[in-house]
C-alpha cells in the first residue's frame, strides 16, 4: 500500500507539472476545476487546510444551518450503522463549504483529520482548490473525486465522493461527502452519497413544510383569535375543526375541549332555532339568533357560509358570530336608525313650553315608557330623539315608527317581524322586526291612536313580557326596548270610545308630557323664525339677512293651526320666493296674509323680545275684545302676569 501511495503521489505531481501523465485520463470537469483552483491562487503543495473557524463561530454556522444539520445527522449516523468499520467517514458541508458534522470510526477520522478535513474547516475550491465537497458546490451535482485528482496534495491519497443538498426552492444548501482512502474507490459510493442527499432533502422538505403548517395554523390562530367577531368553522359532519377565543366566550365553551365535537353535542338544550339554522346549508348573512347558554341567553348576529367543491358538495362552513351590540352598530348605519336631535337642538323659551322640556329632560333620566301628547306639527319627534339622546340608551338604535302612515298588515310585521313562509311574498329567511332590532334602545311610535285593537293587544304583550314572537313562528325572542309614544289624539276619549284599550293607555303613560301648540307661545315665533333662516337659507343656497317688521307681525298674528312644522314650511316658502336677501311680507301666503283683519304695525327698528310681546298682548287684546281672561289663557299666562305686563307697556 506504501508503494501504491508513493505512485498516486508521483502522478499527481506530473499532473501538476505537465497536466498530463501516460495512462491516465482526466475529465474535462476535474480539469476545469484545476484552472479555476490556479485562478484562486491555491497552493497545491500545502499540507494542510489553515482555513478553520473558531468554536464559536462554528457553533454559529451550526445553528444556522440547525434543520439542516439535524435531518443530516440522522441519515449519516444510519449510513455509518451499516458501514461501520468500512474505512469511511461520512461529513456534512454547509452551502459555503465548511465542515459541519463528521461521523466515521476512531481510525476514519483521524486519517482525514490529517489535512485537517475536520470540522469548521473550509474546503470550497476556492480555499483547498478541486475535492468533491468544492467541486459538487462548484457543480451543483454529484462528483466523485479519485486521489490524484485533487488539487492539492495533502488531499491525494483519500477518494471522495459528494453530493449536493438542495432546498425546495433549487439552492444548493449543503453537500453530504463520504471519505475514505484512494484504495476503496468505488462508483456504488457516489450512489450511496447521492441517496443520502435525497432522502435529507426529503426530510428537511417535510420539515419546512410542518414548520409552515405550524406557521399557517399560527398565523390562523393568531388572526382569528384578533378578529372583532366569533369565527368556528365547521366540518360536513358539523364537528368543530376551528373556534376563536371570542366564539368560544360567546358560547360559554373551552375551545381546546371543543375541537373535534359535534357543534350540537357543546351547546345546552333548547337551542333548536340556532342550531337547526346552522345545520342547514343556506348561507346566513347577519341572522339574530338566540342562543340559551347554561347561566345566561345571548343574542346573536350569526352568519354561515358554506364552503362548497367544484362538484358542489358541502366540505363545511364558516360560521361568523356577532354580538347584538355590534349588530345594532350595522343597523345604524344601514337602516339610520339613529336619533339626530339633543335638547341643545330644541328652540323655544315661552314658560308652557319650557316645562314641557323640563319634563322631557327628567324622562330621560328614568328608564320608563313615555307618552307625548300634542297636536300636529309641535315637535313630538323631536323631543322623543333628544329624550332618547340624553337617556342611558342613548349610543344604541332609535327607530320611528308612524302607525298611522303603515297599512294595518304591515305595522305587525314590521314591530314583531316574521319566519320564512308566514305570509304571501314573505322573505327568504325571515326577517327581524323593528323590537328585536331596537333591543336596548328606543323606539318611538308615533301616532299610536291609529293602531288597530288587536296590535295594541299584541304591543301590550311586549311591554309587560319583554318578548316578541315574529309571525309564524314559535320562538320567543327577549328584547330590552323602551317605548316613546305621541298622539294628536284624545287617548282618554278614544278609550271611552272602544278604540283605544286602557290598559295600554297606562303602560304607555308611564310619563305624558303635554306639548303646547304653537298659539299658545307665539313668544317663540321670532326665535324660531331666526332659526329656520340660518338653517333652511344655506341649505336652499340662499342669503338670508332678516325679516322685515311687517312680516313679522304677520307671522305672530297667525294662529299656526298647523304648528311649528307649518311655520316652517312658510319660512321655507318666503325664502323660496323672496326676490332680496330680506323676507317680506309679499312672499308670505297669501291666508295668512288675509288672516290678519288689517291691524299691522310697523316698527321703527328691529323688534326686540317686549317689542313681540307688547304688540302679541295688544293684538290679543283686540282680537278678544279685551276679554283679559281669554287673553291670558292664549298667551299661557295668568291673569296676574298679564297684568304686570300691560302695566310695564303702559297698555290700558
Amino acid at each position: 500500500m506504501h508503494g501504491d501511495k508513493k505512485e498516486m503521489i508521483r502522478i499527481w505531481k506530473v499532473l501538476r507539472e505537465k497536466g498530463e501523465c501516460e495512462g491516465i485520463i482526466v475529465s474535462q470537469e476535474i480539469r476545469d476545476s484545476w484552472a479555476r483552483s490556479r485562478a484562486y491562487g491555491v497552493d497545491p503543495f500545502k499540507r494542510k487546510n489553515h482555513h478553520v473557524l473558531s468554536a464559536e463561530e462554528l457553533e454559529k454556522r451550526r445553528i444556522k444551518n440547525r434543520a439542516l444539520l439535524e435531518e443530516a445527522t440522522v441519515s449519516m449516523q444510519n449510513l455509518f450503522k451499516f458501514t461501520e468499520g468500512s474505512g469511511f467517514a461520512f461529513t456534512l458541508a454547509d452551502g459555503d463549504g465548511y465542515l459541519l458534522k463528521r461521523i466515521g470510526d476512531k481510525w476514519e477520522l483521524e486519517f482525514t483529520a490529517g489535512a485537517n478535513f475536520s470540522e469548521g474547516a473550509n474546503w470550497s475550491e476556492q480555499v483547498m482548490g478541486t475535492n468533491a465537497v468544492g467541486l459538487a458546490l462548484a457543480l451543483g451535482k454529484p462528483v466523485q473525486v479519485f486521489g490524484y485528482e485533487h488539487y492539492c496534495l495533502c488531499a491525494t491519497i483519500t477518494t471522495c465522493s459528494a453530493s449536493p443538498i438542495f432546498d425546495s426552492d433549487g439552492n444548493v444548501i449543503g453537500v453530504l461527502d463520504i471519505t475514505g482512502p484512494f484504495e476503496l474507490v468505488n462508483r456504488h459510493t457516489l450512489g450511496m452519497a447521492v441517496a443520502a442527499a435525497r432522502s435529507i432533502e426529503r426530510q428537511l422538505a417535510l420539515y419546512q413544510a410542518c414548520q409552515e403548517s405550524e406557521m399557517a395554523n399560527m398565523y390562523k390562530s393568531i388572526i382569528m383569535d384578533s378578529m372583532s367577531d366569533g369565527v368556528i368553522t365547521l366540518d360536513r359532519e358539523g364537528k368543530v375543526t376551528h373556534m376563536n377565543g371570542l366564539a368560544a366566550r360567546m358560547l360559554g365553551l373551552d375551545p381546546r375541549t371543543a375541537l373535534g365535537k359535534r357543534l350540537c353535542s357543546l351547546v345546552p338544550s333548547g337551542n333548536r332555532l340556532f342550531l337547526a339554522k346552522l345545520a342547514d346549508n343556506k348561507k346566513l348573512c347577519s341572522e339574530p339568533l338566540i342562543l340559551r347558554k347554561t347561566d345566561e341567553t345571548v343574542k346573536l348576529a350569526v352568519s354561515s357560509t358554506p364552503l362548497v367543491n367544484r362538484d358542489d358538495k358541502v366540505l363545511g362552513k364558516v360560521v361568523i358570530l356577532q354580538a347584538m351590540q355590534q349588530y345594532r352598530r350595522l343597523i345604524k348605519r344601514v337602516a339610520g336608525a339613529r336619533a339626530k336631535i339633543t335638547f341643545d337642538d330644541i328652540v323655544g323659551s315661552s314658560s308652557n313650553f319650557k316645562s314641557a322640556v323640563r319634563q322631557a329632560e327628567r324622562a330621560a333620566t328614568s328608564d320608563s315608557h313615555v307618552l307625548l301628547l300634542g297636536e300636529s306639527g309641535t315637535g313630538k319627534d323631536l323631543l322623543a330623539q333628544a329624550i332618547h339622546n340624553a337617556s342611558s340608551r342613548a349610543g344604541e338604535p332609535f327607530f320611528a315608527i308612524n302607525c298611522a302612515a303603515l297599512p294595518r298588515e304591515l305595522i305587525s310585521s314590521e314591530l314583531f317581524g316574521y319566519e320564512e313562509g308566514a305570509f304571501t311574498g314573505a322573505r327568504k329567511g325571515g326577517n327581524p322586526g323593528k323590537f328585536e332590532l331596537a333591543d336596548q334602545g328606543t323606539i318611538f311610535l308615533d301616532e299610536i291612536g291609529e293602531m288597530a285593537l288587536d296590535l295594541q293587544a299584541s304591543l301590550l304583550r311586549v311591554l309587560e313580557e319583554g318578548n316578541v314572537v315574529r309571525l309564524g313562528g314559535t320562538e320567543v325572542i327577549p328584547v330590552n326596548v323602551r317605548v316613546i309614544a305621541a298622539t294628536n289624539k284624545n287617548l282618554m276619549d278614544e278609550v271611552r270610545k272602544g278604540r283605544f284599550r286602557l290598559d295600554l293607555y297606562y303602560r304607555l303613560g308611564v310619563i305624558v308630557i303635554q306639548i303646547p301648540p304653537l298659539r299658545e307661545r307665539k313668544g317663540d315665533i321670532p326665535e324660531l323664525v331666526e332659526h329656520f333662516m340660518k338653517t333652511i337659507g344655506p341649505r336652499m343656497g340662499k342669503k338670508v339677512a332678516g325679516i322685515e317688521d311687517r312680516a313679522m307681525d304677520v307671522l305672530l298674528g297667525y294662529d299656526w293651526p298647523g304648528n311649528v312644522r307649518e311655520l316652517s314650511n312658510v319660512i321655507e316658502r318666503a325664502i323660496s320666493m323672496m326676490l332680496g336677501e330680506v323676507i317680506t311680507v309679499d312672499v308670505l301666503p297669501f291666508d295668512i296674509i288675509q288672516s290678519q283683519e288689517g291691524y299691522i304695525p310697523v316698527w321703527e327698528k328691529t323688534p326686540s323680545r317686549d317689542n313681540v310681546e307688547e304688540q302679541l298682548i295688544r293684538n290679543y287684546l283686540r282680537k278678544f275684545k279685551d276679554n283679559k281672561s281669554r287673553v291670558a289663557k292664549e298667551l299661557g299666562i295668568s291673569r296676574s302676569s298679564l297684568y304686570r305686563k300691560m302695566q310695564k307697556y303702559s297698555i290700558v
